[in-house]
């Protein structure tokens, strides 16, 4: 029997894994297809309806169909097959950046190129294989309550950023220190700050970007922002210009959501692509002179910052169990300083 041919039996049910959303209280009525299809990683909406079909989504506790339209507060779970490896995480020695550990939390700082989750062509070597083996070596030599599903598929995620993004991530260590932080998000309360550099210059040296942002419909690894209401996660970026360099911009960005891939979307709309962002065409000379000169010179840069040029540079939240605030801060990577120190002085010799 093929797997597919098992959906809606019950005694396959270790074959699955149970996924819940609660809607945001600003989301727009939609189909809870087109909702799924933006939550569920590398899922169709062909797999969505075929799941409601087979009375695999509930909204609050109730099957539905695929034309279901969604209201805010709705809680939505759906039933899929586990990938092959979604059941276990290989635990795997790694030199954790730790910033801060109590009982409840860690924050932790993650370099460029580190994968947050193991997924298709990353199965070693990410932020949840090191977790995997530091909350392990916790249980076994220690008292601490550490949570069950911190030796299992998510060990403690509350959030991610991107691979190529560097910066602060929290992890909680019990399960009442992953519900508390969880509805921090969900309540937009959590404070991010980014550092960014971007093509081109803003207008104004402060503004808000809003716009709704969803799986684009050609490019299935992109996100993009939808101008109708129905489509994609509302989305709400704030910015703040801290350097101009002429053809690039250093910019603070505070997420007041937190939607896949945010700032470097809510920027390629504005017409300034993060520099160096291959996915969304930052990686090419967008803005500047034609002279050969000045290509090698951008190009020299992408090769200072090999990534796209994000920093999560602040994170500040409600301790879940102590109330205590707490805020955490880092400096820029060393390949970020040295593009924009490349970048001051290639102004500074214009000024001449």
């Amino acid at each position: 029997m093929k797997a597919e041919d098992m959906i809606g039996e019950e005694e396959n049910n270790d074959l699955y894994e149970t996924l819940q959303y609660v809607v945001d209280k600003g989301q727009t009525i939609v189909r809870v297809d087109k909702f799924l299809v933006n939550k569920v990683e590398r899922a169709t909406r062909s797999k969505i309806q075929k799941a409601c079909n087979n009375e695999l989504v509930t909204v609050n506790g109730k099957t539905i169909k695929s034309n279901y339209k969604i209201k805010p507060s709705d809680i939505v779970v759906i039933k899929l097959l586990k990938s092959p490896n979604s059941d276990h995480i290989l635990a795997e020695k790694m030199d954790l950046d730790i910033r801060y550990e109590d009982d409840y939390l860690m924050v932790v700082y993650k370099a460029p190129g580190i994968v947050v989750h193991p997924g298709i062509g990353n199965h070693h070597g990410t932020l949840v294989n090191g977790l995997a083996y530091y909350f392990k070596q916790k249980k076994e030599n220690s008292d601490l309550p550490v949570m069950e599903g911190n030796t299992a598929d998510r060990p403690g995620l509350v959030h991610r950023i991107d691979k190529n993004t560097s910066g602060l991530m929290v992890i909680a260590k019990t399960d009442e220190a992953m519900a508390g932080l969880a509805k921090q998000f969900f309540d937009h309360t959590i404070e991010r700050k980014y550092v960014a550099l971007i093509w081109g210059e803003f207008d104004e040296h402060e503004g808000t970007i809003e716009g709704n942002i969803g799986r684009h419909p050609n490019q299935r690894l992109q996100m993009t922002v939808f101008p109708d209401a129905d489509q994609g996660k509302h989305a709400i970026t704030h910015y703040r210009v801290l350097e101009e360099f002429y053809y690039v911009s250093l910019v603070e960005c505070v997420l007041e959501t937190g939607r896949t891939h945010q700032i470097r979307v809510h920027m390629k709309h504005k017409g300034h692509p993060l520099f160096n962002d291959d996915r969304y065409g930052g990686n090419a000379v967008v803005k500047g002179t034609v002279f050969s000169k000045y290509k090698t010179f951008v190009h020299n840069c992408f090769k200072l910052i090999p990534r796209h040029a994000l920093h999560a540079k602040s994170l500040g939240f409600t301790h879940p169990i102590t109330k205590e605030k707490l805020f955490f801060e880092t400096d820029l990577p060393q390949d970020f300083m040295d593009v924009l120190d490349k970048w001051r002085k290639y102004v500074n010799a214009l000024k001449k």
